[in-house]
């Protein structure tokens, strides 16, 4: 669930203003996009929202009134701290219009803002996200392990991923990681951090191989444009297919191909095995055990009141309006082609909430390895307990709970937040030590 498309409150660092395509054509004269993004910015700078709006074309306006942006740039500071300064735009042309990257920094974590301008100087599209991480560092020269490209599936449908394999002949244990909800690549890159990079190269240090691979929906969303699809579509069909790849690949051991699902991913673990019937055993990573229908209402109850203990009124009605999206998905006369949260599909939601990984796992009978960090605050208390109330007494699972960790695995101090995810930090080594020692003993 991190860092998925949950980016409502639930997992973005900043609210996203929608990008506007822009529309304008012809060979005449570009504006000047950076001068035009400096001038926005310190216009919302001054409280001039007026202004600022002055300067959007005229969908732009209509879909980001002055209240809107106001709202969105004034809850940075409660996301990601004190505004300590920008950087200087980069320019490119997309989609017809200019646009103007600026970095934004803040105390808590890095921002970018974009800012797209048609060929009449107005704004036709304008996004703060989190900035992108630098790319992940290369393979220690003396390390215990190698990297090698592996594709999951065949022909134009595949997908890239990498395979990180313990120097030696093998046999060696195996694991296939499969991410949280949304378009992740194949680190599960989530703010400044990359939890999947982390327990990859960690595993495959203590001689455990490591499959980590694009999502479907990052590496090719053109696989979902019909609207017609469901989260096996999105997850595990690619993560059985990972599987049968990994099985197969030299230097493995096919009998010990394990599943590590994090967040949504280790809700869908249960599922993966069921379908795959070549999994060995299964980490489950701050898994949910409850409706993700429900948790999404939940989540962002609590984290409307993180920043300031209270509700706000544009809270309250942005969550009766969630509410309201839940009770039309479960409404049997809704048209699954409608779309709902997040943008996606009344049949995608409903093939979530279909879902009931505790009673799939009970089915499964596999080891598995649950791992929980008490200051998570997206995957909480109430689903490690149904864990472990379904599994306290069963001799192959066994439960790992970090008082320090958030749901990246990451530790940390206080009570959790979502700004924490753009401080850079490491998946914890305890973690990542018990996984290498439960795989290597199963």
């Amino acid at each position: 669930m991190a860092n998925e498309r949950m980016k409502s409150v639930l997992l973005a660092l900043a609210m996203l203003v929608p990008l506007a395509a822009a529309a304008q054509e012809g060979e005449a004269k570009r504006p000047d996009a950076a001068a035009t993004a400096r001038q926005l910015l310190a216009h919302m700078d001054s409280g001039e929202y007026a202004q600022a709006e002055a300067m959007f074309g005229a969908d732009m306006a209509a879909a980001v009134p002055v209240d809107k942006l106001q709202a969105v740039w004034e809850s940075l500071p409660a996301q990601a701290g004190e505004a300590k300064g920008r950087g200087e735009p980069v320019v490119e042309s997309a989609n017809g219009a200019q646009l103007a990257t600026i970095p934004l920094h803040y105390a808590k974590g890095e921002l970018v803002a974009k800012v797209a301008v048609g060929d009449d100087g107005k704004i036709v599209g304008f996004l703060i996200q989190p900035a992108p991480p630098p790319p992940a560092p290369a393979v220690a020269a003396d390390a215990d392990f190698h990297e090698t490209d592996f594709s999951v599936g065949e022909g134009e449908r595949a997908l890239p991923g990498t395979l990180a394999m313990p120097n030696g002949d093998g046999p060696f244990p195996a694991v296939v990681l499969v991410h949280g909800s949304g378009p992740q690549d194949r680190d599960e890159t989530i703010g400044a951090n990359k939890p999947f990079l982390d327990i990859a190269r960690g595993l495959a240090a203590q001689g455990i191989a490591v499959l980590r691979y694009e999502k479907r929906t990052h590496a090719r969303p053109q696989d979902f444009a019909s609207g017609d699809f469901g989260v096996d579509d999105e997850t595990t069909n690619d993560a059985v297919l990972a599987v049968a790849a990994l099985c197969k690949a030299p230097g493995i051991d096919p009998a010990r191909v394990f599943v590590l699902g994090h967040s949504q991913g280790g809700m869908m673990a249960p599922r993966i095995a069921a379908k795959s019937g070549h999994v060995a055993g299964l980490v489950l990573m701050a898994a949910p055990s409850r409706s993700l229908l429900d948790i999404v209402i939940e989540q962002n109850r609590r984290l409307a009141v993180l920043d300031d203990g209270k509700t706000s009124d544009a809270e309250r009605d942005a969550i009766n309006a969630l509410v309201e999206q839940v009770r039309l998905v479960r409404d049997p006369k809704t048209d699954p082609a409608t779309k709902s949260i997040l943008g996606q599909p009344v049949g995608y939601w409903r093939s979530v909430d279909a879902l009931d990984p505790v009673k799939e796992a009970e089915t499964d009978a596999l080891p598995m390895l649950v791992l929980q960090g008490a200051r998570d605050i997206q995957v909480v208390d109430a689903d490690w307990q149904n864990w472990k109330a379904a599994f306290h007494d069963d001799p192959k699972v066994t439960f790992k709970l970090y008082d320090e960790l958030n749901h990246l695995g990451i530790a940390g101090e206080g009570e959790g937040s979502l700004a924490e995810y753009g401080t850079p930090g490491h998946v914890d080594q305890r973690l990542i030590d018990d996984t290498a020692a439960w795989i290597k003993a199963h």
